[in-house]
């Protein structure tokens, strides 16, 4: 039986979280909101000397060559933008996930504890129900385990194709730009 002291002190704790979380969903979002200003700053410096380079231009060869010069480092500076966004969404998501299994584990242990309590409290004769029902629900404990793992996994699989799929891309357009200067 819980006490008032003990519904107290959850509620209390989910609030905490709540907050610990809304504060790493924040810190998230201001660091989108300083990627972003930096590579918006960043694009409109470019546009500047870009401009005055096309405008410096005086016939179409040395107008296909800036072209050339300049597909290079967009296509490396956009794959970087893209590494930051995915680190900053991926380092959010890690904090809430170990948030989530921590919270989880708790409640998990304080399950357990009540079942534990019932069953010393069960009537004789009980033993073979109290059994079977520790019994699911610790299948139902190695279940949430097992999918937790195959979210982990997947996640570690989606990352290492991310970072293969950008360093793919980085060398075609550095091959590309290389055998467009020749």
């Amino acid at each position: 039986m819980l006490t008032a002291e003990q519904v107290l002190a959850s509620q209390k704790a989910n609030v905490e979280t709540l907050f610990g979380l809304t504060s790493k969903a924040f810190e998230g979002v201001e660091k989108l909101v300083e990627l972003n200003l930096t590579a918006t700053k960043a694009a409109l410096a470019e546009a500047a000397g870009t401009t005055q380079a096309a405008l410096a231009v005086k016939d179409a060869q040395e107008l296909l060559a800036l072209q050339a010069s300049l597909f290079q480092p967009l296509a490396e500076k956009t794959a970087a933008y893209s590494r930051h966004l995915y680190d900053i969404s991926s380092a959010t998501t890690a904090e809430f996930a170990k948030t989530f299994e921590s919270q989880a584990a708790d409640a998990q242990k304080k399950f357990m504890a009540v079942v534990d309590n019932a069953a010393k409290n069960a009537p004789a004769g009980s033993e073979t129900a109290v059994a079977v029902f520790k019994s699911a629900v610790a299948a139902g404990n190695n279940a949430l385990e097992s999918v937790q793992k195959a979210v982990k996994q997947a996640s570690e699989v989606a990352e290492a194709n991310f970072n293969a799929v950008a360093s793919q891309a980085l060398s075609a357009t550095k091959t590309t730009t290389s055998s467009k200067k020749r």
